[in-house]
């Protein structure tokens, strides 16, 4: 193998951005595979509710990390990272161009970033009691236990603010306190899509799930391993429960789904500017962009 640092492609991106038809044209350039850093779309049977690529573009372009374990056997991102590190290190030791393609950015940054997050399952009876507070009483709870993270965290970030939280409680340790960062020894070059038309795109990707069956699908999850699995709880998935419960009517689940994902991506889009700094592709040629990019980048 080479002294030099092995090169790593990273592509990034909110939710509906178009993601996958851009890394399957990259890949297809470069002749190479895709890493597919996703925190649902690694489990089987969620295909739809989690856009992930479709069985023709799997053949068209080998993915890995998608349907690895079955949804009742959640997968915290430590364990992500070990799977997804064997699989990148096998790409490498063949010569090949790992090529990484995702929006979940801490289980994407555990990975190129070196991020180690504490193996801490969610705490439901815990989170319940802290949902019910205020983001500000939230964050002066989090204020008094760890003032490191509190000065991290926005006082808005409710999500992060209840994960630190989490963690103090569970471990009787802080989050700032276990949280370590070791980057791998890879030469990574990171692209961004920032779409402008992003809330048309999410709200025809909606529709579009709906059209395609997300219902029936949730219905078969259910059927199968029950209606308290977690993972129903997520966009897309729980709005589809609803229709089925007669809680909503499809309509509504559309309207609220697409709300729900434009807030998610909100998210992504400010995780993305303040722990990544991508080199933003030109969004009148994405593959163009792309292309002179990574050639530049592998020179």
């Amino acid at each position: 193998m080479s002294s030099y640092p092995p090169n790593v492609i990273v592509l990034i991106g909110a939710t509906a951005s178009g993601k996958t038809e851009l890394a399957i044209e990259i890949a297809e350039y470069f002749k190479t595979r895709i890493h597919n850093i996703d925190s649902r779309q690694i489990y089987k049977s969620m295909d739809i509710g989690t856009a992930k690529p479709s069985e023709n573009q799997q053949k068209k372009i080998k993915h890995f990390l998608i349907d690895i374990e079955e949804p009742n056997n959640p997968i915290n991102v430590k364990q992500f990272k070990e799977i997804a590190q064997k699989s990148i290190t096998k790409e490498i030791k063949q010569n090949k161009l790992p090529f990484l393609v995702g929006g979940s950015g801490l289980y994407m940054n555990s990975l190129t970033k070196g991020f180690f997050v504490p193996d801490i399952p969610p705490q439901n009876n815990l989170r319940r009691q802290l949902e019910k507070l205020d983001k500000q009483e939230c964050w002066e709870l989090l204020k008094s236990c760890d003032p490191i993270s509190a000065k991290k965290i926005n006082f808005a970030d409710q999500i992060r603010t209840i994960r630190a939280l989490e963690v103090f409680y569970a471990t009787g340790q802080t989050l700032s306190s276990q949280k370590v960062q070791k980057p791998p020894e890879w030469k990574i070059l990171e692209l961004g899509l920032n779409r402008d038309n992003l809330k048309e795109r999410i709200l025809r990707r909606t529709k579009n799930m709906f059209l395609s069956g997300i219902i029936e699908e949730t219905k078969h999850l259910i059927s199968r391993y029950g209606p308290d699995l977690p993972i129903l709880e997520t966009i897309g998935y729980c709005e589809a429960k609803n229709v089925l419960n007669n809680n909503l009517t499809i309509d509504e689940a559309i309207e609220l789904t697409t709300r729900k994902t434009s807030q998610f991506a909100k998210r992504q889009k400010t995780w993305f500017r303040n722990k990544n700094n991508p080199f933003w592709l030109n969004n009148k040629n994405l593959l163009k962009d792309a292309i002179i990019k990574i050639e530049s980048f592998l020179d």
